[in-house]
């Protein structure tokens, strides 16, 4: 049975953090590293850090993002994604901001 479009969490349907925001994180969290974020997706900034792929580009849009932001939207490697995108709150300040910045409306209550 398919589930109703309308009943998805708001964020399936956003994707506005994945194409705002430059997601930096120690390499530890790479596959290579040990961790789950496939390397293949990231792109070295130091020995330390590294960075995902895309979202240092102008303007951004994170590598794992798939569909069309503000329409449909999902991340190819959600249950692999790392730090910050775990940590970053749906309808905070942040969200709100990278919703406006893609002429989206306030995050729904």
């Amino acid at each position: 049975m398919e589930s109703d479009p309308h009943s998805l969490h708001p964020c399936l349907s956003c994707g506005a953090c994945c194409a705002s925001f430059r997601v930096d994180f120690s390499v530890v969290e790479r596959s290579d590293h040990g961790g789950k974020v496939p390397d293949g997706l990231t792109v070295d900034v130091t020995d330390s850090f590294c960075r995902m792929r895309g979202t240092d580009h102008s303007p951004p849009r994170c590598a794992a993002l798939t569909g069309t932001v503000g329409q449909r939207a999902a991340c190819a490697i959600y249950e692999w994604r790392p730090s910050p995108c775990r940590e970053f709150a749906a309808g905070s300040d942040a969200c709100e901001r990278a919703r406006m910045r893609r002429g989206m409306a306030s995050y729904p209550r």
